[in-house]
């Protein structure tokens, strides 16, 4: 199934995906939700972002590939950042440059694990029953600002500014992300194709690792890390693509 939140006349709602309809669902889209009887032509209705994180975890250095290129050792637990919900960008959206930024902006093209039951402390057995669905993420980032400053890397700053959490534009249950891909083409030009199964901390460990740091709450998003391939965007009005199959394709622009 791929759910979507919307848009339609004034209101916001939720749904799944079927072909060029929305089927409108009440309740919880974590638990309980059950179809309304209506539906909405996606013509009609403008896609927000999938759910509603209180925050998204980001991976650092969690590809063999990626860490092989950059000859950086395998970590022992997961490298990660926060992203804050104020950068959340939904699919058709436009990516801006920062007022107080001039240097280069990075996409990065992700897989997305959502969190779909309060999540503290379990074992990597029970992680995949906490595990909603999955997203394509495009982890925008301004590589300038993370080691400007000597004495401290600025992950954060550096990754949260508006509109720099990108996902969408639905999220996908039932995908078995081991066999899928992520692909990021910018301006019409391939840049990354690289297979989830490289991912040094799959989904059910990394999972069970993160719970053992905070609590996961419904709608988080993970955002798994990603792959070579990664560059700037820069043109004056650029267009990004991160598509993996079974999700769909996340499309936005990037103006300069």
């Amino acid at each position: 199934m791929l759910w979507v939140r919307f848009e339609h006349a004034g209101e916001t709602g939720f749904g799944v995906l079927e072909g060029d309809e929305i089927v409108v669902h009440a309740g919880d889209m974590f638990a309980g939700a059950s179809p309304s009887g209506s539906t909405i032509s996606t013509s009609d209705a403008k896609l927000l972002v999938p759910c509603l994180p209180s925050k998204m975890p980001g991976l650092w250095n969690n590809f063999h590939a990626l860490a092989a290129k950059l000859e950086n050792p395998i970590p022992e637990e997961p490298l990660y950042f926060l992203k804050s919900p104020s950068s959340f960008l939904a699919h058709g959206e436009t990516i801006k440059r920062p007022a107080s930024y001039d240097g280069p902006v990075v996409f990065e093209g992700e897989l997305g694990i959502v969190i779909g039951k309060v999540t503290k402390e379990v074992t990597p057995q029970q992680a995949d029953e906490h595990i909603f669905g999955y997203t394509c993420v495009n982890d925008v980032t301004a590589a300038a600002i993370l080691n400007r400053d000597p004495t401290f890397p600025q992950w954060a700053r550096a990754k949260s500014f508006d509109t720099f959490g990108v996902f969408g534009p639905c999220i996908a249950t039932g995908l078995r992300p081991e066999e899928v891909s992520v692909r990021t083409v910018l301006n019409g030009t391939e840049r990354q194709n690289y297979p989830v199964s490289d991912m040094i901390f799959q989904p059910a460990r990394l999972i069970s690792l993160l719970s053992r740091d905070m609590t996961l709450v419904p709608g988080d998003v993970i955002a798994c890390g990603t792959s070579v391939g990664v560059g700037s965007m820069k043109e004056p009005e650029n267009t990004i693509e991160v598509t993996i199959d079974g999700i769909g394709t996340l499309s936005n622009t990037f103006v300069q």
